[in-house]
């Protein structure tokens, strides 16, 4: 590679500007590298509009001058000026919004890793818009370095008692011996007795079983678990068996959600309507006997067309109907999955440019890069948790600390 700078043009500049201290010498490279940065900004907004500075962009959208910052960085504090657009559509990613520090590039292809982009696209991507010789072997070391990381957050202490876990997998194409396979993401949602919500872990597996399952428990229990108040899960067939090996005192809750839509999997298009309306009903009953009651009309109804739909109701009932002993607050939070669906659909966003993944490993550093943003936001307890936590003392004694 050239030099930007020759020694003539170094000592030329020096006896200029009278630099004769170290002090002078890390005044200047401050100085390149503020007026650095300040052209990467620049060329950034270009990049979004589409055109150079004086040219209409093809988008309609144009420059609207600048906002200084001071940011800081390992030269020191240095103020920039931000370049802005009129529809505010341009987001910086070397200085994003509301950063005050610089990461270094390894922190960059980091933070674009856990967008979901590739090492190609990481690699074209800086060369692009920074000009940057980012070889595809780079960004693959640097993100390997995340697995001693994240075997130590998978294998890091937790509390001893749960208020409510919520079980379920997620699965995505994996690359294995030449061949593309689709493997389970098994994720554990956690509220803890404080009313936060965490991600215990994930742990990889070939396809979702209720074995690999109480593997799971097993290790949440080797990592301090002991208590778990209420379980909700989907209908995996050992599901509850492997949760009573692990944690015999938990409640089962199956997911109300996922029982309907296994009830409507054989039902005939021109009932569905009416099939669903029925069996509505009987999750929106205040109790349970109002459930059963319910489930009995729906069954005179419905019994003879599709005997397998009632038939999964009445097998599943025990646990369909665990929310039914619950107030409304509990309630609500623990007939469905869909705190664990919702965190699955924010993970989707970021994985779905994903075809396949070459190892697990790659799937493991996108899911733990992908959490770590994801939870990041979940700083409030629950809704109403004071309310519930006084509830749950009551419907669990001796399990739950009582307020003081």
């Amino acid at each position: 590679m050239d030099k930007l700078v020759t020694r003539e043009q170094l000592h030329q500049y020096i006896a200029a500007h009278g630099l004769s201290t170290v002090t002078d010498a890390q005044q200047l490279m401050k100085e390149l590298f503020a007026e650095t940065l300040q052209e990467m900004l620049e060329a950034e907004l270009t990049h979004t509009l589409g055109c150079p500075k004086g040219e209409p962009s093809p988008t309609g959208n144009r420059r609207n001058g600048h906002s200084a910052k001071t940011i800081r960085t390992e030269s020191g504090e240095m103020t920039l000026a931000i370049p802005r657009d009129r529809d505010g559509e341009h987001a910086p990613t070397i200085l994003p919004k509301h950063q005050r520090s610089l990461p270094s590039i390894e922190a960059q292809i980091v933070a674009l890793y856990a967008k979901g982009m590739s090492t190609r696209d990481i690699q074209d991507h800086l060369h692009q818009i920074y000009g940057l010789e980012v070889s595809p072997m780079l960004v693959s070391t640097v993100t390997e370095r995340l697995l001693p990381v994240i075997d130590s957050w998978q294998h890091r202490p937790l509390a001893a008692s749960y208020a409510i876990v919520f079980l379920d997998a997620i699965h995505y194409k994996v690359r294995e011996e030449q061949q593309v396979i689709t493997k389970a993401a098994y994720v554990v949602l956690a509220i803890d007795l404080e009313g936060q919500k965490d991600i215990l872990g994930f742990w990889i597996g070939a396809h979702e079983s209720a074995t690999f399952w109480l593997g799971v428990l097993s290790d949440l229990r080797q990592r301090g678990v002991a208590d778990i108040l209420v379980a909700c899960t989907d209908n995996l067939t050992g599901f509850s068996e492997a949760i009573a090996a692990s944690f015999p005192q938990t409640v089962i809750q199956k997911c109300v959600v996922h029982q309907i839509r296994t009830s409507l999997k054989y039902v005939s298009y021109k009932d569905y309507q009416a099939v669903t309306a029925g069996l509505r009903p009987i999750y929106t009953a205040p109790n349970e006997a109002a459930a059963l009651t319910a489930l009995q009309d729906f069954e005179e109804k419905w019994g003879k067309a599709y005997p397998w739909c009632v038939k999964s109701w009445r097998t599943n009932w025990a646990e369909i109907a665990t929310c039914f002993a619950y107030p409304p607050e509990v309630r609500k939070l623990i007939y469905t999955t869909n705190a664990i669906e919702s965190f699955h659909r924010q993970l989707r966003k970021v994985t779905k440019t994903k075809a396949a993944y070459p190892t697990d490993d790659a799937l493991r550093k996108q899911l733990y890069l992908a959490t770590l943003e994801i939870t990041r936001k979940w700083t409030m307890r629950i809704a109403h948790w004071g309310q519930i936590l006084l509830q749950l003392s009551i419907l669990f004694p001796g399990r739950v600390p009582e307020p003081i």
